[in-house]
């Protein structure tokens, strides 16, 4: 009987933890690649949803530091074409104050919204100085095909610029210059 109460028991813990998986809300993610950034190199950050249903369109803005990162250019992601025909703006880019305000994608007509998992907006940025950078979002706003609003989870994060490092090649050149140099010095008439 007790080996009977502890299946059980396991089996509804097994089960609540699978139901609040089904219904956790939607969630928006950053991925940097590289991770960590480079200095004086092109970093491209997707924004991506996963476990969305009836995503008919969204805005957002999102906030940066402007030291050591500034946008070179923003492109619609492939999610929301999933579902339909789009109509996507980049949104408004300030470098100086380290914002995209208000980049958006709609679905165009009379059609369900998209289902799932993929990349809302790929954005780039030139990485200009060692430091970190927080990235948060702000104006949020995710819709249905009804025009009602879905609760997304936003995960901002923060993104380290380190320095280049130099290739090995780069010490060997450095090495076999030094050497040629020595060999040279030697050779000089005192």
């Amino acid at each position: 009987m007790m080996m009977l109460k502890k299946k059980s028991i396991a089996a509804a813990l097994l089960l609540g933890a699978l139901a609040s998986q089904a219904w956790a809300d939607p969630a928006v993610t950053l991925v940097a690649q590289p991770d960590p950034a480079v200095v004086g190199t092109t970093l491209s950050l997707d924004v991506l949803i996963s476990g969305i249903s009836d995503l008919y369109a969204y805005q957002f803005s999102l906030n940066f530091n402007p030291a050591i990162l500034q946008v070179t250019g923003v492109s619609e992601g492939a999610f929301l074409g999933t579902a339909g025909n789009t109509f996507a703006d980049a949104g408004v880019i300030d470098n100086a104050a380290g914002q995209i305000s208000f980049l958006n994608n709609t679905l165009i007509g009379n059609v369900a919204g998209a289902n799932g998992s993929g990349v809302l907006a790929r954005i780039n940025f030139s990485v200009s100085s060692v430091g970190s950078s927080t990235l948060s979002f702000a104006d949020a706003l995710f819709l249905n095909s009804n025009l009602g609003d879905i609760t997304v989870q936003l995960n901002g994060r923060t993104l380290d610029a380190v320095a280049a490092v130099p290739e090995p090649s780069t010490y060997l050149m450095l090495a076999a210059g030094l050497a040629g140099l020595v060999a040279w010095r030697r050779r000089q008439p005192a």
